[in-house]
């Protein structure tokens, strides 16, 4: 990625690069300290509560490490912090090269503002609805990345339990509530969440209405972020490819979308109220 945010062929190749990196390092220092404590994978395994193939698959970065694992492991090989301070780079393994960048500006942004046309966001997304999401991916996912993937758009959502917790806005286009991905079951359970999380405080959901004859962001969906540093930012996917834009006229350009988009939106109220209608037609 380069100073202006722009993706550079680096990036692009990284996209392709196997995920594991992370995952194979630190499997090599959890089988050295494991060694190095003197015991045997069933014994560690009992005394953190997982299965010596768990661990194995562990040492040989074939899976991706629980934050609790990492912690209970530091300590019973007294690791002394060693292990603890790879627990971000190997939760970020849970996530495709080419959002990674934008993950981790995303659990500390302060706000958050998403456009969406495609599918619900995935901050807002079930697991049932996330794994029908990556389920349909082509070339298809294998059975292990596609849980990770799960895992991670899951792992987001913690944000939502953060103290202070961040302000969320979305504007989500009529048709992604219509479309029913993974079934009627998996859209109820859905579209059930979505009216969830709208009623928290810090949360503002609006629908933008396909029969609007004004609709802004016809170029497609995009994310604006704000951190604590004031730093404003822009993210854009398309096709796994993404773009973190930082260049202030481009941020500029969006966040003036946005407050379009949300003009030309239902206002939160009346959305949920849609939404609830939409469920109960479903």
């Amino acid at each position: 990625m380069d100073v202006d945010g722009q993706q550079t062929d680096d990036d692009e190749q990284a996209e392709h690069e196997p995920e594991s990196g992370i995952l194979k390092v630190f499997g090599r220092q959890l089988k050295r300290l494991r060694e190095w404590a003197g015991m045997e994978r069933a014994e560690f395994g009992a005394r953190t509560g997982y299965s010596p193939s768990t661990i194995a698959s562990y040492e040989q970065g074939r899976r991706i490490p629980p934050p609790e694992f990492i912690d209970q492991a530091d300590g019973v090989l007294g690791a002394h912090g060693v292990l603890i301070e790879m627990k971000e780079e190997v939760a970020r393994a849970q996530y495709p090269a080419f959002f990674r960048d934008a993950a981790r500006l995303e659990a500390k942004a302060v706000e958050l503002h998403v456009y969406a046309t495609q599918a619900v966001p995935g901050l807002l997304q079930t697991e049932e609805y996330a794994r029908a999401v990556f389920g349909m991916m082509r070339p298809p996912l294998d059975e292990g990345p596609l849980e990770q993937r799960v895992a991670g758009r899951l792992a987001r959502q913690e944000i939502f339990a953060r103290r202070p917790t961040p302000l969320f806005s979305f504007v989500i286009d009529e048709s992604v509530l219509l479309r029913p991905i993974g079934g009627r079951d998996v859209l109820r359970g859905q579209l059930e969440q979505i009216l969830l999380i709208g009623q928290m405080s810090t949360v503002e959901i609006q629908v933008m209405p396909l029969s609007r004859e004004e609709n802004s962001g016809l170029a497609g969906p995009f994310t604006l972020i704000e951190t604590k540093e004031e730093r404003r930012i822009a993210y854009v996917e398309v096709q796994n490819v993404s773009r973190l834009r930082t260049d202030r006229d481009a941020v500029r350009a969006l966040e003036n979308k946005y407050g379009v988009l949300r003009a030309q939106a239902l206002p939160p109220r009346e959305s949920l109220t849609y939404i609830k209608k939409v469920l109960e037609a479903t």
